[in-house]
């Protein structure tokens, strides 16, 4: 619930503007942002900051939310949307973001010997028209990103395929795609509980590896998901953590992808590793001086919604002028 934004001499689209100055690097800082357009502004620095302090978390990702759902309209009408990744499934790509520790602005911090942790989040990528889609950001930047998988469940619609790392691999998450009607792509965590229903059987090779497959069922003490495909890659080269397995949990048809196909289709999560990328290269996301959570959330959203910006000019002119298509090197 939104309980603290007023109209006052300040507006959202004020700050707005303003901050993006900071976020594409026009101005190193808000106070150089501030001092450039102050005239314009009309109100003094503190109005900034205690604006800024006072950005509720709703507010940030609600203007991602909503600006992402008027850049894919966009997209649509000029005709730069491609062809999907899985036909017949919007598909969705999660990972979390943890913002960079800041320096000690803040008083209470000055004594410590740590530097603070103002937030994080949950981004949510559609990597079809490679825009991020919601975002779900958390004050408490020491808090699990399992915190937030009851707001992110709330959006999941039915026929959708979540793409997550194993972080997002708990009963709770797997069990209420499933209730949604969504189907899942998720690396398994070690943790999880699980029942073999079928032997672990080798169905191929893939460039890294060979590609293994068995039936599984997801169990918990009062219902189980069955008939889930577990895909087990046992790679030719461990990777850098020494892992020599990755394996993969789904709840897609073999109709649908079979064993090898998914295993390259789990590849497709690190198009929202690329942007995450493009964002630390890009963009002045992270600002080291703004310890206040909610500040810090404000301009994360803010560079969420200028990498869609970038996004959609990229496609545009590539639909225009006839670009190759490359997911996983958007920029």
């Amino acid at each position: 619930m939104l309980s603290r934004q007023y109209m006052r001499e300040l507006l959202f689209s004020n700050l707005v503007d303003m901050m993006s100055l900071v976020i594409c690097g026009i101005h190193p800082s808000v106070n150089a942002a501030y001092k450039a357009n102050a005239t314009k502004l009309n109100v003094s620095r503190t109005a900034i900051y205690n604006k800024l302090l006072g950005m509720e978390v709703g507010v940030s990702a609600a203007l991602l939310r909503e600006t992402s759902a008027e850049m894919a309209t966009l997209m649509e009408l000029i005709g730069a949307v491609p062809n999907p990744i899985l036909s017949g499934y919007p598909v969705r790509i999660i990972d979390g973001n943890c913002l960079a520790p800041t320096n000690h602005r803040l008083k209470v911090l000055r004594p410590r010997a740590a530097a603070a942790l103002p937030g994080k989040s949950l981004v949510v990528l559609d990597p079809d028209l490679r825009l991020a889609i919601n975002v779900f950001p958390c004050l408490d930047g020491y808090s699990q990103e399992r915190a937030l998988f009851d707001q992110v469940l709330e959006t999941v619609k039915s026929g959708e395929l979540w793409i997550a790392d194993r972080n997002m691999c708990t009963k709770g998450f797997l069990f209420g795609l499933d209730q949604a009607g969504a189907k899942f792509l998720i690396r398994e965590h070690k943790t999880l509980p699980q029942t073999a229903l079928t032997p672990l059987s080798e169905v191929g090779q893939v460039e890294t590896g060979t590609v293994f497959e068995q039936t599984i069922s997801v169990t918990s003490l009062e219902e189980s998901l069955k008939n889930v495909r577990r895909v087990v890659l046992h790679l030719h080269k461990p990777t850098r953590n020494g892992e020599s397995e990755i394996a993969i949990l789904t709840s897609l048809p073999s109709t649908v992808k079979n064993a090898i196909e998914v295993a390259e289709l789990y590849r497709k999560r690190w198009n929202i590793e690329t942007m995450f990328q493009v964002l630390e290269k890009n963009f002045a996301g992270e600002i080291p001086g703004l310890g206040y959570p909610q500040a810090a959330l404000f301009c994360f959203c803010l560079a969420l919604v200028a990498y869609n910006t970038l996004a959609v000019i990229r496609r545009t002119l590539g639909s225009i002028h006839g670009a190759r298509e490359n997911r996983c090197q958007p920029f």
